[in-house]
């Protein structure tokens, strides 16, 4: 299978239209990849607090004459066995990024790729059998040296789907939920002809 390396004439042609100003969407890109991994989180860390721990609230000593140190209950944070102060508690990291930021990091991101010639174009993507040894054949001929690879593609039947589950350094993705940050974390990024117009279509709505 022969791979082509996507230009910006390329896109022109697709009618995806590239930044080439260097400063433009920088930040929308960071806001939209933090957002993206925030929502990853799964907010479930929970520690004790002294009104949680199984420990009984009767004075340890009493106040005065003891030469001890003063002491209310035995779950007190600075005890062995007490509470915590100011632990974590279950929480929602997800954060609300405006659509067209997100847009805006997604053209951004793609732009910045295509400048650098890790945009391959291919006319299909898939395996005849569900086999791991042919879809590494499969990916090496498309593109031989990346370490790590992502694969964006209209859809995947499932035999590709099976043959590419072993692989640890290859990615597969629909186009219509391919996002920034996948973008951004592989070395080369491959995408078939079908998958391009899905994209064209994701950045002109």
């Amino acid at each position: 299978m022969s791979a082509t390396v996507f230009t910006a004439k390329d896109a022109e042609k697709a009618k995806i239209e590239l930044i080439t100003d260097e400063a433009k969407g920088n930040q929308a890109v960071h806001d939209v990849v933090v957002a993206i991994q925030a929502a990853r989180r799964s907010g479930t860390a929970c520690a004790k607090t002294k009104g949680d721990v199984n420990l009984s609230g009767r004075k340890p000593w009493r106040q005065k004459g003891t030469g001890r140190a003063r002491a209310g209950y035995f779950s007190s944070p600075v005890w062995v066995g007490g509470g915590v102060a100011h632990g974590p508690v279950p929480r929602d990291y997800t954060k609300n990024t405006p659509k067209a930021v997100k847009k805006l990091a997604f053209r951004k991101a793609l732009s910045a790729r295509i400048a650098l010639g890790d945009v391959l174009l291919v006319d299909a993507f898939a395996v005849a059998e569900p086999k791991t040894k042919q879809f590494v054949t499969l990916l090496k001929s498309a593109s031989p040296d990346s370490k790590t690879t992502l694969v964006v593609s209209e859809g995947f039947d499932e035999n590709t789907f099976k043959a590419a589950r072993n692989v640890a350094k290859a990615q597969l993705t629909r186009a219509a939920d391919v996002n920034t940050e996948d973008l951004l974390k592989f070395d080369k990024i491959i995408v078939t002809r079908g998958a391009l117009d899905k994209i064209s279509e994701r950045l002109a709505k």
